[in-house]
């Protein structure tokens, strides 16, 4: 194999993309106190109030235990609520408070800032197709998640 070959592995190329975009928008979450998978989670919980913690854990690629750890610190910073589920005992259901949704609007702007500046260079329809691309291999993985 020569140095070239990775290259041609898409899940590489994928990866390497997600972590170079993890670390710069990373940069831009710490003046609002967010990580990055603390700033996905304010946008899940913010878009489907009522999330389980296993339901947030598969949509964040995380296990149930850092999922927990991770909410566990945000609701210490008053970001998220954990309620008892109204029909099973084992479950909580999640919601923002106030000043979550607050933090997460405050740092919406510096994220999308932050994406604009790395799509620079790329067309419009480079950047749709991109984004269609990933959306549809991320549905058919969940999909053959579910199967």
């Amino acid at each position: 194999m020569g140095e070239q070959s990775h290259r041609r592995v898409l899940s590489f190329v994928v990866r390497h993309a997600w972590l170079s975009m993890r670390a710069a928008i990373g940069v831009e979450l710490e003046e609002f106190g967010l990580t990055v998978p603390q700033f996905a989670t304010l946008m899940i919980v913010g878009q489907s109030p009522g999330i389980s913690v296993a339901q947030l854990a598969r949509l964040v690629g995380s296990s149930r235990q850092a999922a927990n750890e991770m909410l566990a610190a945000l609701e210490r910073d008053g970001l998220i609520l954990r309620a008892p589920h109204a029909t099973d005992r084992r479950t909580h259901q999640l919601s923002l408070t106030e000043l979550g949704h607050a933090r997460y609007e405050e740092a919406l702007p510096a994220v999308q800032r932050r994406e604009a500046e790395l799509e620079e260079g790329l067309t419009p329809e480079q950047c749709e197709a991109a984004f269609a691309w990933m959306s549809a291999m991320s549905n058919a993985r969940q999909g053959a998640v579910r199967n």
